[in-house]
């Protein structure tokens, strides 16, 4: 056994030796520095055997890797999950925040430097839940709270708050910090919206300088997708908020196809199932809208809830996330879909078509969802945040060890991971992909 176990961590730890040498081909190093260069927050789940520390055999053995055979087979008492959403998959158990990888492909992702901790944290109020948006011109990141559940301090009769921070002063912290990946705790200013802004839960843009933002809406308040200013007194264009007169059920996420100026949005019952919406009145669909003609109309439905959405880089498959396992106050069933949908969509029609499972989630749902510059799909879940490549295999996690929502890239080779009542921020060397139009 003892050989046998030797010979699978010499095979699963050469992807990481051959990780490190494809880094070496542009900057020569030692094997004692090819060793280092990997990412210290990542998960080793294999030591050399006998305690051999060399260089060489660090290389080999120190595979950052959870490898899928550790776990294939549990045994007849095996220490299975009966909850994805209490327990968490960590057969490590590292203490979070960390990256957890499974596929070799995810050290292109993290680089050999990458780091991950909070930047902004209330543990009081959830108010980093949804709606992330990177402000190129002043790099700053708007999200809002969350809308009507728990820690969100917004119900039937109040409304949920949308804020900002700046990274600017996130990184002056981080610097000031040092070495050190402890978390630091900088300031969150809340955004004075107008009363037309009702339990917003989507966002992406900026959209001709402004922010696109899907909004809930609040118990006769109708939910609506509206353009704000980012910068005071925040004016604000209502574009719809309405299906030919009938209310929709609470706009949940949005985004724009590239390529185009068109947006593509999420209705879900999750205001009625938060207890701050009344009765649906519609199927839980997803929406094409133009801007300037105000025409809109139904590309895709049948699902249980859908949330997320987001496209790959040329436009022509969407990703739309089931959260059917989350039904508010009817609790949480693990037999409705946790998954992501990917859709072909129509050149001509731009209606969603050949769906097919993209990915199922191990933990909790899959919520709000980004693609990097390659077409990797990230999505906010039960345990942070997960990350698929295109097609579709689980390469790694930034490990949180609690639910998020959402997250968003602000620029390349940063990411900004909303998790209720923090805000997580990581640099790593994944190039992204840009939402913001013109």
């Amino acid at each position: 056994m003892v050989a046998k176990s030797s010979a699978i961590a010499v095979a699963i730890g050469f992807a990481a030796w051959a990780y490190a040498a494809s880094q070496s081909q542009s900057a020569p190093q030692s094997g004692a520095t090819a060793a280092h260069s990997l990412p210290p927050q990542a998960v080793c789940s294999c030591l050399p055997p006998g305690g051999d520390r060399s260089p060489l055999i660090i290389i080999l053995y120190s595979s950052q890797f959870v490898d899928p055979r550790s776990f294939a087979v549990l045994g007849n008492n095996g220490p299975f999950r009966e909850s994805s959403f209490t327990q968490f998959f960590n057969p490590t158990n590292t203490t979070p925040p960390f990256f957890q990888v499974f596929h070799p492909d995810f050290l292109k992702i993290l680089g050999p430097s990458a780091t991950i901790r909070a930047v902004a944290a209330n543990p009081t109020f959830a108010f980093a839940h949804e709606a992330p948006i990177w402000l190129p011109a002043t790099d700053e990141v708007t999200f809002a709270s969350n809308d009507g559940g728990a820690l969100g301090m917004s119900d039937i009769d109040h409304n949920n708050q949308v804020s900002r921070i700046s990274l600017k002063e996130v990184e002056a912290a981080i610097a000031k910090a040092g070495k050190s990946h402890a978390p630091v705790n900088v300031s969150v200013t809340k955004l004075d919206l107008p009363d037309t802004i009702q339990m917003t839960n989507g966002g992406t843009g900026p959209f001709f300088g402004n922010l696109i933002l899907v909004n809930s809406g609040r118990g006769p308040l109708p939910p609506s997708v509206a353009l704000v200013n980012p910068s005071p007194p925040h004016n604000t264009t209502v574009l719809l908020d309405n299906f030919f007169g009938r209310q929709f059920n609470s706009l949940n996420d949005v985004k724009i196809r590239p390529g185009t100026n068109t947006l593509f949005f999420t209705d879900v019952t999750y205001g009625f199932l938060n207890h701050f919406r009344p009765l649906p009145l519609m199927p839980n669909q997803v929406y094409r809208l133009e801007p300037d003609t105000r025409r809109v109309r139904v590309v895709a439905d049948g699902f249980d809830r859908c949330n997320g959405i987001a496209f790959s880089r040329d436009g022509k498959t969407a990703f739309v996330t089931d959260t059917g396992a989350n039904a508010g106050f009817l609790g949480n069933n693990q037999t409705e879909p946790a998954t992501i949908y990917a859709f072909d969509v129509d050149p001509k029609t731009e209606a969603f078509k050949n769906r097919r499972v993209f990915a199922y989630v191990d933990t909790g749902i899959a919520d709000g969802v980004q693609l990097d510059a390659e077409d990797n799909l990230y999505a906010g879940c039960g345990d942070g945040v997960q990350v698929w490549n295109p097609e579709g295999a689980l390469l790694g996690k930034f490990f949180l060890g609690t639910t998020s929502a959402n997250l968003v890239f602000a620029g390349d080779s940063r990411l900004v991971i909303m998790a209720e009542t923090a805000i997580y921020f990581a640099e790593i060397a994944a190039k992204a992909n840009k939402l913001f139009f013109p």
